[in-house]
């Protein structure tokens, strides 16, 4: 299992919380999307780590970006 948590910016409420779980948890081998809309903070663990680019494509098309 690998593990991550990244910031992503512009979420404000549940329907940002549910696009960006559903975009994540569709990415291959993720078991568990975690997501704190009060800090921004996103937890994923998959099976296998996931690229920084696998999980900037996710967020983006929810509608978010990843800040670094």
């Amino acid at each position: 299992m690998a593990g991550t948590t990244v910031t992503v910016k512009g979420m404000t409420c549940e329907h940002c919380v549910k696009a960006v779980t559903e975009e994540v948890s569709a990415l291959p081998g993720v078991t568990t999307v975690d997501v704190d809309l009060a800090s921004g903070r996103v937890h994923v663990e998959s099976e296998t780590p996931l690229s920084d680019e696998q999980l900037d494509a996710a967020v983006d098309e929810a509608g978010y970006e990843i800040v670094r």
